[in-house]
This record gives structure tokens, sequence and C-alpha cells, in this order.
């Protein structure tokens, strides 16, 4: 069958690589792509936008594409999954009205406490001043939320209330993140590790992805700004058994039922994000799509066919369906353009990237070619990941190869997945 992605960035890379795979596959579209999908088997990049929604239902109408997956999370709350289903077009990703799940966090926080899944307390401001005002009847430190899309980049954790007030007048007065800074959620502190969840559903069944622990901030020792993610490994010892077990029935469950209680199916990708300190677990976020950077080493671990799994929840057929996993770890390390997350320069030239081999993989997140050349088109530019027989030995092939890219300015965290070496070995 042919498939089209959309999406331009390294979990969409690593959704066509492992798509390509699959003996289903005969053709694997990338709207737009990158420098890294146009170098692959089976895969041809398309100039369509991931936001020229019409385009690419023409495009997918005129190339008989038998499933499109959707990468982003702008395109699915703009609607691109109800009007790819209205020209009877496989599609997979929630509708509109579901991805407001991510596209907004009071939104979110409504379907978590009506379905009485744990969450940080909070309110939600539409209003700068009273939101300012509202600093008066809190502790700090607490989180300051950008109401709708912000790309990781409007959540600020605020450690002293002049902070708390800067990260509102920004957000809200000075319009950092545009519209999506229209109203805000302020929130509690949770302290604790956070933990990645991912699971597929075709709106009845859902099938668990293998755990993961994304890096977020910018700095070493999970210091400086919030990130789209710095680095992600896989599997994390952080989620027991006995917790996968606890989220699967008390979290993923409980909120895809207040969704159907509300006439609201929920089709396709559902990322929880977790903050979980000793045996409690709360729900930080909800992402409709598959995260990025923890697609890369996720699909890494990954032996079952990814194109049979992703036909079969847009056609209602995952019931029994379990995904077969490598045992060994996986871990992908983000190389950003400097200045990132902030303002940061493109289109400088990269060198020093290895031959692939069986346990490891560059996947392209922001990169372009130049007459012949590969440079930087993105903050963060690629995601180095490899497996290995445990987390300490994953870290050391990705490292060896990020130490051999190069470009002006670039930097990376020299510490993915330290924390829990120890704990992964035991």
């Amino acid at each position: 069958m042919r498939i089209l992605v959309v999406g331009s960035g390294g979990r969409e890379h690593a959704l066509a690589w492992k798509l390509a795979q699959s003996p289903l596959a005969t053709k694997i579209f990338v709207a737009p792509g990158n420098a890294g999908t146009a170098l692959e088997d089976k895969i041809e990049n398309i100039s369509i936008s991931s936001d020229d929604i019409k385009g690419l239902i023409d495009f997918a109408l005129n190339e008989q594409i038998k499933l499109t997956i959707i990468g982003p999370e702008d395109p699915l709350v703009n609607g691109i999954v109800d009007q790819f289903e209205e020209n009877d077009l496989l599609c997979l990703g929630p509708s509109s009205l579901a991805a407001q799940l991510e596209g907004s966090k009071a939104f979110m926080k409504e379907i978590l406490v009506s379905a009485g899944v744990p969450t940080a307390d909070y309110q939600v401001f539409s209003d700068p001043e009273l939101a300012l005002e509202h600093l008066n009847n809190v502790e700090t430190p607490i989180v300051i939320k950008a109401d709708g899309l912000a790309a990781g980049k409007g959540v600020v954790v605020a450690h002293d209330k002049k902070t708390a007030e800067d990260a509102i007048n920004s957000i809200m007065k000075n319009k950092k993140v545009g519209d999506a800074g229209k109203s805000i959620v302020i929130e509690e502190f949770l302290t604790g590790q956070e933990a990645s969840f991912i699971v597929l559903t075709d709106g009845k069944n859902v099938v668990p992805f293998a755990t993961s622990q994304d890096h977020k901030q910018r700095d070493e020792g999970d210091k400086g700004p919030n990130t789209g993610g710095m680095g992600a490994y896989s599997p994390t010892p952080l989620v027991t058994k006995e917790m996968h077990k606890e989220v699967m029935e008390n979290i993923i469950a409980p909120t895809l039922s207040e969704l159907k209680n509300r006439g609201i199916e929920y089709k396709g990708f559902l990322y929880a994000g977790l903050m979980i300190d000793d045996n409690e677990i709360k729900v930080l976020e909800y992402n409709c799509r598959f995260g990025d950077p923890e697609t890369q080493p996720i699909l890494m671990r990954m032996n079952s066919d990814f194109a049979d799994l992703c036909l079969k929840a847009c056609e209602y057929k995952l019931e029994d369906f379990e995904i077969d996993w490598d045992e060994r770890s996986s871990i992908g390390v983000v190389m950003a353009s400097g200045g990132y997350p902030e303002s940061y320069v493109k289109g400088l030239e990269i060198n020093g990237i290895p031959e692939e081999e069986d346990n490891l993989k560059v996947f392209h997140c922001g990169t372009i070619q130049d007459k012949g050349l590969l440079k930087s088109n993105g903050g963060r530019v690629l995601c180095v990941t490899a497996l290995g027989k445990d987390l300490s030995e994953a870290i050391d092939e990705a490292y060896k190869a990020t130490n051999k890219i190069n470009w002006d300015g670039c930097f990376f965290r020299a510490d993915i997945g330290q924390r829990d070496i120890s704990s992964n070995k035991s």
C-alpha cells in the first residue's frame, strides 16, 4: 500500500523509516519531509506543507494513498483527520474535537478532573490582571502554561513570584507565543520524575507502546528553559509492571471513557506525560500524537509491523494486537543549533554523520539539502539513536556517534539517560 506521512521532523523521519520496513508498504511519501527522509529507500518527499490540508487531500486522492499518518499536532487540532475522512480517506489521528486534549490545556484539565484522573491543582485565567492577582494566593514554585499550542515553549516553571509575573506578562501581554497565550493555566508544581506513556487506540481497543523518558530542559542536570525535548530513552525503569497496569486502568481508560461520554471518539496515538513520585502518579499533560524525540528510540525497539498496526487502528481492528519489542535498550540524543529554543541560525553545513548500522540510526529533525550539502534547518537538527544490550551500552554507542557530528554552534546534552543507568541494570 501507498502511505502518506505528514510532517517534517525527527518523529516523521522515524515513522516513515519504520513504515518502509513493512512488506505491506510499497511507497512512503512524506509531506514535506526533510533531508533525512529524502535519502531513505521507498520514501519520497513531496513539497506540500503540513498545514496545507486541501493540498494533502488532493495528493492523497490523486496518488491513491491507502493510509495517511499525521505527525505534528497543529494539523490535528485544525481538523485534518475530519477533512480526510469526509473524502473517504483513511487517516490515523484524533478528530479536531478530540485533539483539544492537546490543543487546550484547560480542556485537558477539565477532562482529567471529570474522569477522576489525578493531576495538579490548577486555575484558568483569560485576564492577565486576575492572573497576576492570583499569585498573591499561591506559594512558589508554580507552573505557568499557555493554554494553546506553543511547540513546547509555552511552559514556565517559576521558582519565585517575579519569574511568575514575568511569565504571565510575556505570555499574555507581550504575546510571546501568539494566540496560544490568550488564556493560561496556573497549576501547582509537582515533584518527581517524568515518564512518557504512549498508546494507540482505534476508539475501543488500546495498544500500549514501550515506556520512555524524555529530557525536556535544554541544559544538563534538567536545568534551563523547556524545549521540545533534548533526548529520550526506552524503556524507563521508572514505570514498573504494576504502574503500567495502573496507568492503563486508572488514567488511559477513564480519560477515553470520559471523552466517549461526551460523544467524542478518540482514535490515534495518545501520549500521557506522567509525573511519578514514589508510587504516586499524576498526569502533567496529554499530547494527541506520538512524542518527539520518544518516537525515535521507541521505534528502534519495535519488531512488529508498524504499517499493519496503523492500518488496523484506522479499521477498528486493534483487538488482541500486542507489539513485539526488542529486549535491548535504546536512546536518542538530540543535537540542536546554538540559541535553541530561542533564536538560532539556519543554513549551517553539517559534517561527520556516521554510516547507519543495525544498532545506530541518525534521524533528521531540521535539515535540508542545499547544492549537495547537508545543512541545518531548525532548532532541533538531528537525533542520534542507538540500541544497546542495556542502557549504558546504548548511551555509549549514541554518544560515540554524536561526538563525530558537528556544525557551527551545535550543542547537545551529555547526560541523557544517565540518572537511570543503575536502576536499569538492577
